[in-house]
């Protein structure tokens, strides 16, 4: 069910539930002696949830990161103005009802009533208005996300109206917990946001107290006894364990020593077996917010890959269906566009111009002036893979394998994800690397980046690396960036993934499919398009029997 009307320039109130009715059409049901199907259970207090992550935050909360294990904790302590269902419908969270002007320029917030900091202080417009202005400064998609914001206005102590020099349609998607969390002003005022010892003891409005931080172990968040929704949260604590090793993960759930865990958990060659295990449930709502391509990346300053028609043979010689199969176990889709298919409103599903032809890549090569050598090579060159997702390394071997195939001898290197980072955007010592990109809820803020011309910052991660640089691409994204149309703004973007897809900055390979594995006594935790990374406020665990 959508709950609100989302156009422009209406005011967003929930649409009334006729429960009253519904009630008594239960009660008429049950005295008539008809059978009720489907009852939700009812939630069951106390307990404790215990979470898995595959790496410990570097900061409980998300100000000047967007490491997916901060973004899995801050939003428990932390809230956001919004939050969506699965289709990126907004819904109230510190805002109740909001309105846009026509133009897209003005955005007003009404704020929760009686809503109070865990140090007891009440939260206001005031800490909206500072957020702002912080996330604007320190976040790493906030300088673009907020570029567009003159001024937070507080007429009063319960709204915020934002002020924008110009349109920005994805802004009422950013809101969320952990994408753009409310901070105290009180508690960050006349101080260095980034060394403030909030982001280590995190005070904020959400169900979750922080109560210990064992550094190398686990989290403990500990239940608000006065979070402003009275009858929640439902549980005592919950308790993030940091588990770095895939195979012990599995082991973890496999003994129950963790409940739940998200964007896929465990090394996807656990997964079969995990799935015969009665106890233990898979769920793949709750990450719409943030789809990922996986892409071959090209140093476009390298010496052979700055040559088109050298990208143009390495595409026509992979096999996205192959990777998908072997390197992601069927986890996921297929993609040759660099805005994921999940994406609906924006994704081109055009075939690539460039079909697996293996005749046609050695043509190329050919042509490009390389020649093979005695032993058949034509050139050598090193593969660098992100190790953040499982799924890079195995494609590495497959893409190795598929290049040797027309002379070009590939070497895969492996590092830690600080030195791929630092390899990659502030050293650029790599000639072509196996990457992976959030989308996020809109391609202005995870897509344009990788493109931009004006985003080739070295030193900045998961910026444009391949050093690509196009007026007409530039021209699209930025006037994509401040359109209201939504039929216009849809046509610049499949016009932007044309023009990637015959220039070859990098190759889209596929869009991985995220698994959340739970628990089955664990209850309502995949409830909104971010699922794990939002408050958890809903969720509860059955007894033990």
């Amino acid at each position: 069910m959508n709950w609100f009307d989302f156009r422009l320039g209406k005011k967003h109130q929930p649409r009334p539930v006729k429960l009253a009715a519904t009630l008594a059409l239960y009660a008429l049901l049950a005295t008539s002696g008809a059978t009720v199907y489907a009852q939700t259970p009812e939630p069951q207090r106390g307990g404790t949830l215990n979470i898995v992550l595959n790496a410990e935050p570097p900061t409980l909360v998300a100000l000047s990161t967007v490491a997916t294990p901060s973004l899995s904790v801050s939003g428990k302590v932390t809230e956001g103005l919004l939050k969506y269902d699965f289709d990126l419908n907004p819904q109230p969270q510190l805002a109740t009802a909001w309105e846009v002007s026509p133009d897209g320029k003005t955005y007003t917030f009404h704020l929760r009533k009686g809503v109070k900091w865990h140090d007891g202080q009440d939260f206001t417009s005031a800490d909206v208005a500072y957020s702002i202005e912080l996330l604007k400064k320190y976040h790493p998609r906030g300088a673009s996300t907020f570029a567009s914001v003159t001024e937070v206005k507080t007429p009063d102590a319960n709204t915020a109206v934002i002020e924008l020099s110009q349109p920005a349609p994805y802004l009422l998607r950013a809101l969320t917990a952990a994408e753009s969390p409310m901070l105290p002003k009180h508690i960050y005022e006349n101080t260095d946001p980034l060394k403030n010892p909030n982001g280590s003891a995190p005070i904020g409005t959400g169900p979750y107290l922080f109560s210990q931080w064992e550094r190398g172990s686990h989290l403990i968040l500990k239940r608000n006894p006065n979070y402003w929704d009275k009858e929640k949260p439902y549980v005592d604590q919950i308790v993030i364990r940091f588990i770095p090793d895939a195979s012990s993960r599995s082991v973890a759930f496999e003994t129950g020593t963790v409940d739940l865990g998200y964007r896929s958990p465990v090394a996807l060659s656990d997964l079969d077996r995990l799935k015969a295990i009665p106890k233990l449930a898979f769920e793949t709502k709750g990450t719409s917010y943030s789809y990922n391509v996986s892409s071959l990346q090209f140093n476009l300053d390298d010496e052979h890959f700055k040559n088109l028609k050298v990208r143009q043979a390495i595409a026509h010689t992979l096999d996205r269906e192959l990777i998908r199969k072997v390197a992601y176990y069927g986890y996921a889709t297929v993609t040759t566009s660099p805005i994921a298919p999940g994406l609906k409103d924006f994704h081109d599903p055009s075939p690539s111009p460039y079909a697996l032809d293996i005749k046609r890549a050695n043509q190329l090569l050919d042509e490009a002036g390389y020649p093979r050598d005695a032993k058949g090579i034509r050139f050598k060159t090193t593969l660098d893979y992100n190790p953040i997702s499982d799924g890079l390394k195995p494609t590495g071997e497959i893409v190795r394998s598929s290049l040797a195939k027309i002379g070009i001898d590939v070497t895969l290197r492996s590092q830690d994800l600080s030195a791929f980072v630092k390899r990659v955007y502030t050293d650029r010592d790599f000639s072509f690397t196996l990457n992976g990109h959030s989308n996020l809820f809109d391609p202005t803020v995870g897509v344009q980046r990788v493109y931009w011309s004006k985003n080739f910052r070295k030193g900045v991660p998961f910026s444009n690396a391949s050093h690509y640089q196009n007026a007409e691409v530039d021209r699209l994204l930025e006037e994509a960036q401040t359109e209201n149309d939504p039929a216009v703004r849809k046509q610049k973007f499949i016009e932007f993934q044309k023009i990637v897809g015959r220039e070859l900055p990098d190759i889209s390979l596929i869009s991985p499919q995220y698994i959340t594995i739970y628990n089955r006594r664990v209850h309502d935790h995949s409830l909104t398009a971010d699922g794990i990374e939002n408050t958890l406020s809903d969720v509860w665990v059955e007894a033990q029997k």
